[in-house]
């Protein structure tokens, strides 16, 4: 398969007050179409990722209301698959343009969720989560301190091994003008902030984040763009796998099987091993989860994650830099635009775009965007 990247928007990532989610979508969108040199009359359909909006705003019909405004007058279909209905809305929109039932289509995710309570947030973020679990009082930082205790507990991994995610992270924010977070935070604060859930500190959780990321994408690959512009970019392995939403009916919580198989099924599309990926974006809602990605991905082996972030393989210079964005902990977690926002952060590193974090020489990129604890996964390849 071979889909054309065509253009990218984001916007900045962050408590966002003086927008409203419909502003949020309507800017990436604009900006992403604007910089695919294409306009809104070359697009044929609406793809509109979004988790919580309903809930917190009583809206929910998100396609036609971000198609309407935008003056499309062509179909609008909204996205739902926890924090993964980002890549679940990329996905869904390359299988549409490989049966040819579209020829370009804009996807947009977008969130708005630091106009209500924390409780608010927690209790509408849960909803991705079991009956079972919510009725036991569960959060997802809950739910991932489990893993994270178990993965310890078989491993030793250490509290440093998670703080070096979040420093490492942090780091990459600082480089990023989007960020939510644009600084960098020490080994010490990162282990020493206050405790959230054991053994996780304020600096392993990602934050509550507004923002909107964008693409359109593309069948139609004879579409050349101008003279002296940038490199094209392409998806070339795009799968999904799920598990069950309930942590307690898994055979194991020291990894995420979905991850494993989504990667394994995009990675045979796209004709590439994980040792061809340059650069990568990973789903680090908890810094646990980046180091399960590390394993679940096939970068390091099992048990090894910890070691694998600690040693700096993952960093900017670092022989598999990952989460170059900031990642979900410092760049920021507007949940439906997350899967989006890695797309884009992807793409504009294959085109050469990321400035102080480029990553040199970069032609193959990879994105897993995970909903729930694992039981929603989606992985995309992408090649210049």
């Amino acid at each position: 398969m071979k889909i054309k990247v065509l253009g990218t928007g984001l916007t900045k990532f962050g408590e966002l007050w003086d927008k409203s989610l419909l502003d949020l979508a309507l800017d990436a969108s604009l900006e992403a179409i604007n910089n695919s040199q294409y306009t809104i009359n070359d697009i044929h359909a609406v793809f509109v990722a979004n988790m919580i909006y309903g809930k917190l705003a009583n809206q929910d019909h998100l396609g036609t209301l971000v198609a309407s405004n935008l003056g499309i007058k062509k179909p609008g279909f909204r996205v739902e698959g926890a924090c993964a209905s980002g890549g679940l809305a990329i996905h869904l929109a390359i299988q549409s343009l490989l049966a040819g039932t579209y020829k370009n289509i804009l996807v947009v995710g977008a969130e708005k969720m630091t106009d209500v309570s924390i409780s608010e947030i927690t209790s509408a973020l849960m909803g991705a989560g079991s009956e079972d679990e919510r009725k036991a009082g569960l959060t997802f930082p809950g739910l991932y301190a489990l893993m994270a205790k178990a993965h310890m507990q078989k491993y030793g991994t250490k509290k440093q091994h998670l703080a070096e995610v979040s420093v490492k992270n942090h780091f990459h924010a600082s480089l990023n003008p989007k960020a939510q977070f644009q600084f960098e935070v020490s080994l010490e604060k990162a282990l020493n902030s206050p405790c959230i859930c054991d053994p996780f500190t304020l600096f392993d959780a990602s934050p509550i984040t507004d923002g909107a990321a964008a693409a359109v994408l593309s069948a139609d690959l004879s579409s050349r763009r101008r003279a002296g512009s940038i490199n094209n970019v392409y998806i070339t392995g795009s799968a999904v796998a799920t598990d069950t939403v309930d942590l307690s009916s898994r055979k194991s919580l020291t990894e995420i099987t979905a991850t494993k198989e989504a990667a394994t099924a995009a990675l045979k599309q796209a004709g590439a091993e994980i040792k061809d990926i340059n650069v990568a974006e990973v789903h680090d809602c908890f810094t646990i989860a980046e180091i399960l990605a590390m394993e679940d991905l096939g970068f390091c082996a099992k048990g090894e994650g910890g070691t694998f972030v600690s040693t700096g393989h993952t960093r900017l210079g670092g022989k598999m830099p990952v989460n170059t964005s900031g990642g979900l902990k410092a760049c920021g977690h507007p949940v439906g635009a997350t899967g989006v926002k890695q797309i884009v952060e992807i793409t504009q590193q294959l085109r050469g775009q990321t400035g102080q974090r480029q990553v040199k020489n970069a032609k193959v990129g990879l994105t897993q965007n995970v909903g729930g604890t694992g039981a929603t996964v989606v992985v995309h390849v992408l090649q210049n």
